[in-house]
């Protein structure tokens, strides 16, 4: 026994021995660095005293600490910014649904302004601009070299102004003009339609209002159809959606789910991640949904997009998003002000990040640009009309068929003929509501 506790008492004092050895040079590079830390705020403060003891005119002090915190945060990565009172209550607006402006959703890319998406609705929409559009300037004012919130503030401007902003487009081989009126921008978080047995939802963001308005915007829809069983499918709509409120994009999905993850955070430290999961319930019983992406669907839309495709309840169509895996919390600030800062990457539910990869989609679909109409009413009108055995003379006619199923087959046709005519409208749309004429055409899974 006492050869037990003597060897117990020997390891116990070695290895205080060997911990010993191996903290003194941890907690000397720990000090090292604190130190470091320190001459580098006092360099601050030096630079700071010259500036405004000898800048060649009388500076803002305030504005001066402003720009340094905000280099600060927009060194990190392209989400993390400063945001003063009046920026910080600008957000707080937004996320409740109204605000002013141009109706575009903007990011910085090597110090350019990038449009991630047109809101649907909204003077940039209707001016042409398109996800991917790079701002270069502002009524003749170069963005270049600008934070990001300064260029939204050149931006920004009395409802009913002009704007003129110049877009540089890939394909196009010159940047050029584009003349937009500043409005009040308000958002209608979901817009619902029924597309012959399909319905439509066309989520445009994610704020306080999508899930509310995505439940009821489904469940009229569902009644005009006259029920669940009349309904082949549903087409969830995320194009051109920046994104938004996490909380919302975790609502929308659940909407859809009946269990299993949803979306998971990883932050610095492992303690600090989150897992979110669905509860009991689907809003459509099971009805066979295709998901619409594109480069513009970012961050709130991949959420949703990735966690639908990786439970296989829903199929993906459209063209690979935009790849905004992070997540930002905002953390308000003394003086009102607010720091949004990069805090987390999200995981979609098999655990794959779309950090600056983006969701791919299960089919490509690419939307063709539409083509500038040359062609002269006068043209138009010669076309030769394309004839039938009904129009020759004297064709027997066909007494096989009831007069109500004479009118459900040109009830059919009209259907056709929209569908044909969405389908040079939005191809995208169309391909969607397609797949799900294919699935109801198989009939229920046994």
């Amino acid at each position: 026994m006492k050869k037990f506790v003597m060897a117990a008492a020997g390891g116990i004092l070695a290895g205080g021995i060997v911990t010993t050895q191996l903290a003194a040079p941890l907690l000397a590079q720990e000090a090292a660095k604190t130190t470091n830390v320190y001459e580098q705020l006092d360099l601050f403060g030096d630079i700071f005293e010259r500036i405004r003891a000898q800048y060649v005119e009388p500076v803002d002090e305030a504005k001066l600490i402003e720009a340094a915190i905000n280099g600060m945060l927009t060194s990190l990565d392209p989400h993390s910014s400063y945001m003063p009172p009046e920026d910080a209550e600008a957000m707080r607006v937004q996320t409740r649904g109204e605000f002013g402006g141009l109706g575009i959703e903007v990011t910085q890319e090597e110090g350019f302004v990038k449009v991630v998406s047109p809101i649907d609705g909204t003077p940039a929409e209707a001016a042409g601009i398109e996800s991917g559009d790079f701002i270069t300037h502002v009524d003749g004012e170069s963005l270049l070299g600008l934070t990001l919130n300064d260029a939204v503030e050149l931006m920004r401007g009395p409802v009913g102004s002009e704007i003129i902003i110049t877009i540089a487009r890939e394909g196009e081989t010159e940047p050029f003009d584009v003349s937009i009126i500043r409005d009040t921008i308000k958002l209608t978080a979901v817009r619902s339609r029924v597309e012959g047995d399909t319905v439509v939802l066309r989520v445009t963001t994610f704020n306080d209002q999508t899930y509310p308005n995505l439940a009821e915007g489904l469940a009229k829809e569902v009644e005009t159809l006259g029920g669940l069983d009349k309904v082949n499918g549903f087409v969830l709509d995320l194009r051109n959606n920046p994104g938004g409120l996490l909380t919302q994009a975790i609502k929308v999905s659940d909407a859809f789910l009946e269990k299993g993850e949803i979306v998971s955070t990883r932050g610095r430290n492992p303690e600090d991640g989150d897992r979110f999961n669905a509860d009991a319930g689907d809003l459509t019983s099971g009805k066979p949904i295709v998901v619409l992406i594109n480069g513009g669907s970012a961050s709130a839309s991949e959420i949703v997009a990735g966690a639908l495709q990786d439970h296989r309840r829903a199929i993906v169509v459209g063209t690979k998003s935009f790849g905004k895996g992070s997540v930002q919390t905002v953390l308000p600030l003394r003086g009102d002000g607010a720091m949004r800062l990069t805090t987390a990457r999200y995981y979609t539910p098999s655990g794959r990040s779309i950090q600056a990869l983006g969701v791919s989609p299960d089919i490509i679909v690419a939307q063709p640009r539409r083509k500038v109409e040359t062609e002269s009413e006068d043209e138009a009108a010669v076309k030769p009309r394309t004839r039938s055995e009904a129009d020759l003379r004297g064709s027997l006619n066909n007494d096989s068929l009831t007069e109500d199923q004479i009118r459900q087959i040109e009830a059919d046709r009209a259907k056709a003929e929209k569908a044909a005519k969405l389908r040079e409208e939005d191809y995208q749309l169309a391909y969607a509501i397609d797949i799900l004429k294919g699935l109801s055409a198989l009939g229920p899974k046994e």
